[in-house]
């Protein structure tokens, strides 16, 4: 990328529908309601032949104190420092507003590239806003319309400049990272451009983004005492101990019942969709009450989903019988959530550090089991032992026969078996040989998929009979037909 573009301006301009023109793609969350956007999210935009960097910023308002609002724009401002260029949009319908003013006089003294916008100018409404932003002294501003596409062209002339003297940037080079190698003696590699996807679920206010911070080692996501902050599932590009990670901070999950708003729903199901491409879910329990209802549905769709599972439980600094409390947290795991047995479970504290070193060896675990691959002769091995200490049963005396097995994908772990009557095989054999597979070969806690497949008993000679006897009618029928043309009877009338 060859710069970095800040949006900022008052909330309800229009700034994360004109970042969702830029990258091509709804990613920031879009409502009537002012105030939606929260924390920065970065996105890879492209303008006719230009490539950079937009990040979409929370809203400015005029609190400078540790509300949320001033959490909020000490965020925006810290995204304004570190960019390369600003684009300060204004309400073209709403006109110049004394709080614009403020913000203009600050952008000018933080940033030395500042392009002024002002959105919503399409028609005569936006007439009147457009001729009053040359008073905010930041130049000629751009008419623009983030919701019909109006004005990109202007604002792609304007930034070709600024892209043509950060084009000669260099870069580090991107270097490949061998994690490890799966049975099958492929390497698990991870570079800048394809990281470790990695998700952090939970409930409202267990502390995700307080934990992602610690592991970037900077306050990059916004947090606070209040439940519910984060909107966006943002996603930040870090290298933890070495391998690139890429992690997706989401929203608070609550119970579906409780989730009536609008932008909630739209929060809930960016968050789900944050699961969908990731590789690893890290599910964060709140260690003052752990395992509630909420926290095994959350658990139980990332197994649904088929992802590698992690499961960690945060504020342990503040657990004073850290003993007892583990031992019961390990009785509620393997009692609550058995498709997920054998899995691992970290105690960590998002607020000072501790147990990031064991989260990040669960990570890598966890993966490489989602990744492994077993052979053909292995599998139909250990089938063939699964199946003489346990025979699968025959419902009315329908004998079921497991003839072959073999593992058709990884990621997570899926297996094909042929068999006789695969409608008859009861779901509690499936989960035997399930669990035997966590067991035998090495796989706890990892999604596993068994599939069957019918195979029906077929006879050798069945095929070289029925050509027999087809060719013995044919044979028969054309000297029937001989006959006749002859006028003689056939034989078998004689």
């Amino acid at each position: 990328m060859s710069f970095t573009l800040a949006i900022v301006g008052r909330p309800n301009v229009g700034k994360s529908t004109l970042f969702n023109r830029l990258v091509g793609r709804k990613l920031a969350l879009v409502d009537d309601q002012p105030g939606v956007t929260r924390d920065l999210r970065e996105g890879d935009a492209r303008l006719g032949p230009l490539k950079f960097t937009v990040v979409d910023t929370a809203g400015l308002e005029e609190a400078t104190d540790e509300s949320l609002q001033g959490r909020m724009r000490m965020l925006t401002e810290r995204a304004v420092d570190m960019s390369d260029v600003c684009l300060f949009m204004i309400d073209g319908r709403a006109g110049v507003l004394p709080a614009d003013r403020v913000f203009a006089e600050i952008l000018r003294k933080k940033n030395a590239r500042v392009i002024l916008g002002v959105n919503k100018a399409e028609g005569r409404a936006g007439e009147t806003g457009f001729f009053d932003a040359y008073s905010l002294g930041l130049g000629e501003p751009l008419q623009l319309s983030a919701e019909h596409g109006e004005g990109m062209a202007d604002l792609q002339e304007v930034l070709m400049p600024i892209a043509a003297e950060f084009k000669d940037r260099e870069f580090e080079p991107e270097t490949d990272v061998v994690l490890d190698e799966d049975d099958e003696g492929e390497e698990i590699t991870f570079s800048e451009k394809r990281p470790l996807q990695i998700s952090v679920v939970g409930r409202p206010n267990a502390g995700k983004s307080t934990l992602i911070n610690q592991i970037l080692g900077h306050d990059r996501l916004l947090t606070g005492p209040e439940a519910g902050i984060t909107r966006d599932s943002i996603s930040v590009n870090h290298n933890w101990d070495g391998v690139p990670f890429r992690i997706w901070d989401t929203a608070g999950m609550r119970k579906k019942a409780k989730v009536q708003e609008k932008l909630e729903k739209l929060s809930v199901s960016d968050g789900l969709r944050a699961v969908k491409f990731s590789e690893v879910v890290v599910v964060l329990l709140d260690a003052a009450i752990p395992f509630e209802q909420q926290d095994l549905r959350i658990a139980d769709l990332a197994e649904r989903e088929g992802r590698a599972v992690v499961v960690a439980v945060n504020k342990w600094d503040v657990e004073t019988e850290k003993q007892a409390k583990l031992k019961d947290l390990r009785e509620k795991f393997e009692r609550l959530l058995p498709q997920l047995r054998g899995a691992p479970m970290v105690t960590i504290s998002g607020k000072t550090g501790r147990g990031l070193d064991r989260l990040h060896e669960a990570i890598l675990s966890v993966h490489k089991v989602w990744n492994k691959r077993i052979s053909t002769s292995n599998l139909n091995r250990w089938l063939m032992g699964m199946t003489e200490s346990h025979p699968p049963p025959a419902p009315g005396g329908r004998r079921i026969r497991l003839r072959y097995m073999t593992q058709v994908k990884s990621r997570p772990p899926s297996f094909v078996i042929m068999c006789s009557h695969p409608d008859l095989l009861p779901t509690s054999y499936s989960r035997y040989l399930v669990n035997g597979l966590r067991v035998d070969m090495g796989m706890p806690g990892t999604p596993i998929r068994i599939f069957m497949r019918s195979q029906a008993d077929k006879n050798p000679y069945a095929e070289k009979k029925e050509k027999r006897v087809t060719k013995l009618n044919k044979h028969i029928e054309g000297k029937f037909q001989k006959d006749v043309g002859r006028g003689t009877k056939p034989k078998s009338q004689k």
